[in-house]
């Protein structure tokens, strides 16, 4: 959801429940939005400086600190509702799924009238409140300096945010993405309440985003050896997601998905013998039963029958849902401005760039006003940003200490770079246009906060970054809280289109496309490891297309009135697949015939 627009999430929604995640990259501005909650809700406020020892764990553990305090008094002023106040409470409820054993008893005790003051104790005991859970991207972990020093690896920016969450009063969850760090998960070993008590009791449980069974496996015994548990793996879908991308080598979700529900015993099993073996080294405690252990997936989702099918068939715990929630004001920050383009946007609006100085493909929106800022830069021929912020500042190509592919002073450089090549015009061109196209998503995936709250942007200028997944395209309008979540469990429908595919169908199509980037990419010449790379990937496709018809066939009282489309997009989808595997062959002949 990028760094800005879930960044106070948790004051919206987590008194209904409902669960949020903090993203940790950006401290600057969780300062300067607690110094804004603190003036509005007149709590003192000390500002912590870039000066302050450890300023960035710190800015972290107090901004948690202040939303968690805010996050708990908002429940509570819901709990003790005055009758006048009702309608919350109902809302509340009014929201849960139907299949909730709560909301069925909450229709039993008002099925003749609503009279708050005699469930008062009963609302109490069964009202819940959101967790406020946190994010860290592990790629982003820069070195940090005082002057010319080198600070310890702890002061890197992806372990401080882990020390900010850390030592924070929450109890919740780390979501972990982006891939595995091991020296960051081995930091996490310092700290307390990763570690589960007698009674199985986690205060901070560990998330990881994954893509596949394999990488699950590996992770989780990596953190079990040192006595941490993976409380949740969250599958999510290589392409068909907001943000950053992590294409699998054409694996698709559904067979992933597949592999984890038949694989969840042993997963939980061999782990678990590690972690109590570790712990046992450790002289800790011992869980005296079994650890509990979430499979979630997220990716594409668009309907209830899409989310309730992934819970039925594949046993997941629960189903994420990310890009929608980017028209639901009421839980999101997202400026006016931006907020208009995401309605319009439409498939072309919506494309999978390499504008992220990571180096990772990009979900963009086209026509973003940090785009436009960024085009405005290079027509005046100072092409980079000034670099603010510095979080993605992890390229050592140039200069001994770190710089971002994004910034006027790379860009500088490697332009200079081009011109000592002597290439011709066009080959110039394009490789002139790469090295512009990166874009300061550090900041731009923030200021829309800035934007809402009517703060300062001097510094970091009024463009917005924003990240959506393709679903966005077949929702086009603003949505109330209430009326997302309607969507989500059935009881109403936001998608007007009638051509949206199936999230599988939609997923399978983008690494179609994907594939076939790959192949340009490669076109002269082509080596032998290229080509096997390929052959594996449009194989793991074909796979993927076989289990789908399998799958797609076979199912009973699902998709019914969508199953003979889906079938015969599947059809399309292998014959796409088979040209494009011509062209692999074709371009082998003509590499061995150049040769």
């Amino acid at each position: 959801m990028g760094i800005g627009f879930t960044i106070d999430t948790p004051l919206k929604v987590s008194k209904y429940g409902i669960d949020s995640v903090i993203s940790l990259v950006d401290d600057i501005l969780l300062e300067k939005l607690r110094k804004m909650y603190c003036g509005k809700y007149e709590i003192p406020y000390n500002e912590i400086t870039d000066k302050a020892e450890d300023f960035r764990a710190k800015r972290i553990t107090s901004y948690l600190n202040l939303i968690k305090n805010l996050a708990e008094k908002k429940f509570d002023e819901l709990k003790n509702a005055t009758i006048e106040k009702g309608n919350e409470i109902k809302e509340y409820f009014n929201m849960l799924p139907d299949s909730s054993t709560v909301k069925q008893e909450y229709k039993k005790l008002t099925a003749k009238y609503f009279n708050l003051d005699e469930i008062r104790d009963w609302v109490k005991d069964n009202l819940s409140l959101g967790s406020i859970d946190v994010n860290i991207m592990t790629k982003i972990d820069k070195d940090n300096y005082i002057k010319e020093e080198k600070l310890p690896v702890e002061y890197n920016d992806a372990h401080a945010a882990l020390r900010g969450y850390a030592n924070s009063e929450l109890n919740s969850s780390v979501v972990f993405s982006a891939g595995m760090s091991p020296r960051l998960y081995s930091y996490i070993e310092q700290f307390e309440d990763f570690y589960p008590d007698e009674g199985g009791i986690i205060k901070k449980k560990i998330v990881l985003k994954v893509s596949d069974y394999r990488s699950a496996f590996i992770q989780g015994k990596f953190l079990a050896k040192k006595g941490l548990w993976v409380s949740e793996y969250r599958i999510e879908s290589g392409l068909n997601c907001g943000g950053h991308t992590f294409a699998t080598d054409g694996y698709l979700m559904g067979p992933i998905l597949d592999e984890f529900r038949d694989n969840r015993k042993e997963l939980i099993q061999s782990i678990h013998g590690i972690l109590i073996r570790a712990l046992s080294d450790k002289n800790r405690p011992l869980p005296t039963t079994e650890l509990p252990l979430k499979i979630t997936a997220q990716g594409g989702v668009g309907t209830a029958e899409e989310h309730q099918f992934l819970i039925d068939h594949y046993q997941v715990d629960s189903v994420g849902w990310g890009t929608p929630f980017l028209l639901v004001p009421e839980a999101i920050t997202v400026d006016h401005a931006t907020l208009n383009k995401l309605m319009e946007a439409t498939e072309d609006d919506l494309y999978l760039s390499d504008i992220s100085p990571l180096g990772v493909p990009f979900n963009n929106l086209r026509g973003n006003t940090k785009d436009i800022e960024k085009l405005s830069l290079v027509e005046k021929g100072r092409p980079g940003s000034q670099c603010p912020k510095k979080f993605i500042a992890l390229n050592y190509e140039f200069t001994e200490k770190s710089i971002c592919p994004a910034s006027r002073q790379y860009q500088a450089l490697k332009i200079k770079e081009l011109d000592n090549q002597g290439l011709p015009p066009e080959e110039y061109q394009n490789k002139f246009a790469k090295i512009v196209n990166k874009s300061c998503i550090c900041v731009g995936l923030g200021t829309s906060a800035l934007l809402v709250n009517n703060l300062d942007t001097k510094v970091e200028g009024d463009g917005v970054s924003v990240c959506p997944g393709p679903n966005m395209a077949y929702f086009s309008k603003v949505m109330s809280l209430r009326e997302i979540t309607d969507h989500i469990y059935g009881r109403s429908n936001l998608i007007t289109r009638v051509d949206r595919p199936n999230m599988y169908i939609k997923e399978l199509k983008l690494y179609l496309d994907y594939l076939k980037a790959k192949i340009e990419e490669t076109r002269v010449p082509m080596t032998k490891k290229q080509e096997e790379y390929l052959l594996s990937f449009s194989e793991n496709l074909n796979k993927g297309i076989n289990y789908y018809h399998r799958l797609f066939s076979d199912l009973k009282n699902t998709f019914e009135d969508k199953k003979s489309i889906i079938l015969k997009e599947l059809d399309a989808c292998k014959e796409v697949l088979h040209l494009l595997n011509c062209e692999i062959g074709n371009h082998t002949i003509s590499t061995t015939v150049a040769q």
